[in-house]
């Protein structure tokens, strides 16, 4: 059974701020046994979508770097590029991105890199594992590094119901190649919803959405199933994929996460932030109202565990008031199912333990 560490929010008994709990969570967590002195460790991260504001702050990412440093590492803070335009889909823009949030070696005192390069052609091709992939796509920077620790913020998805440290590793250390493998799915327009807003044409990546008649129309052999669309739709009027298709893309999260880190998986640390739990993506250009209250952060070697016990801390809690959850829901009903109806977010967990990625089984350990 895995442990996870726990960090609740209170600033009782030692009377200690946010920073210095993540500096002690990650000491107790384990990063002594996966940093040797001369490392190059990557610290994996989410920049955010400029618009958006709920990632996880670069003074708490600080405190990470901080304590690689002490045990001899040398770290870099880092991310990938995406599938779908943005303020993030190349290198120069993705670090404009990465420093108006902060997140420059004033703050972090690190570099900060992003690892497929400039346009995401810095990828190596790593065996695959189940029945998907043959072989996996993989950041190369990220592949090169001696140990990684993975920073996430544990937020709801609107295909995978929701995303932590799985999906972290699955699409945030594959570059574009790798992000379009996973993205399986296909966008449909259900034309009596649409009012023919155009912001779906607008964020379409590869310009496979046009207006007909008024109306949006998929060129589905086009789209590249990366659900921008879906998520700017003030109507809700388009759909990428069914049930079934939802449950095979969290499956192939699954799949990307094992093998991407099939080689590394002794020199990995995983820390997870269940603080402005949003019903979106960290990808989207807003950050919507949270689900939940705040509930803190966790730590685990173990990547399946930790996003259980995440998971299990959210549908545990009561849901805010004026979020996106429309239907009564409290402590023990799944917040994200909610938000979500037709996403499988527990498969990503039940597939990849299958895998042997991890153990949904854990121990909750608080942080002294």
């Amino acid at each position: 059974m895995a442990e996870v560490y726990f960090a609740d929010l209170r600033a009782r008994n030692r009377h200690e701020s946010m920073t210095v709990k993540v500096g002690r969570l990650v000491e107790r967590a384990g990063v002594g046994s996966i940093v040797s002195e001369g490392d190059l460790v990557a610290v994996k991260v989410h920049f955010g979508e400029r618009g958006g504001d709920a990632y996880v702050s670069p003074v708490f990412v600080r405190q990470v770097v901080d304590a690689v440093k002490a045990r001899g590492g040398k770290p870099f803070v880092t991310d990938t590029n995406t599938l779908y335009s943005g303020s993030r889909s190349n290198s120069v823009d993705h670090l404009t991105t990465a420093v108006e949030h902060g997140f420059d070696y004033a703050v972090l005192g690190c570099p900060v890199i992003i690892a497929d390069g400039l346009r995401s052609g810095s990828v190596v091709d790593l065996p695959g594992v189940g029945g998907y992939f043959r072989q996996v796509h993989a950041a190369a920077d990220l592949v090169a590094s001696d140990a990684m620790v993975v920073v996430s913020h544990f937020k709801g998805h609107e295909m995978a119901g929701f995303g932590g440290a799985v999906k972290n590793l699955a699409m945030g250390c594959a570059p574009a190649s790798g992000k379009r493998d996973q993205h399986s799915l296909r966008a449909t327009v259900h034309r009596e919803k649409c009012i023919g807003c155009g912001q779906c044409v607008e964020v379409c990546p590869v310009h496979a959405i046009e207006l007909v008649e008024g109306l949006a129309l998929v060129d589905r052999p086009r789209c590249i199933g990366c659900g921008e669309c879906m998520t700017v739709c003030p109507q809700k009027a388009i759909a990428t994929g069914s049930r079934e298709d939802l449950r095979e893309f969290v499956e192939r999260l699954a799949e990307y996460a094992t093998a991407l880190t099939a080689a590394k998986r002794d020199k990995m640390l995983f820390l997870s932030f269940v603080l402005r739990v949003t019903p979106h993506c960290d990808c989207v250009p807003w950050s919507d109202a949270a689900l939940v209250p705040d509930q803190g952060i966790l730590a685990s070697r173990d990547p399946v565990a930790l996003d259980q016990a995440c998971f299990d801390l959210v549908k545990n809690a009561r849901a805010l008031p004026g979020s996106m959850i429309e239907c009564p829901c409290g402590p023990g009903d799944d917040k994200f199912a909610a938000a979500w109806p037709d996403t499988s977010g527990l498969r990503q967990l039940e597939y990849a333990e299958e895998l042997g990625l991890g153990s949904r089984s854990y121990t909750l350990v608080p942080l002294d």
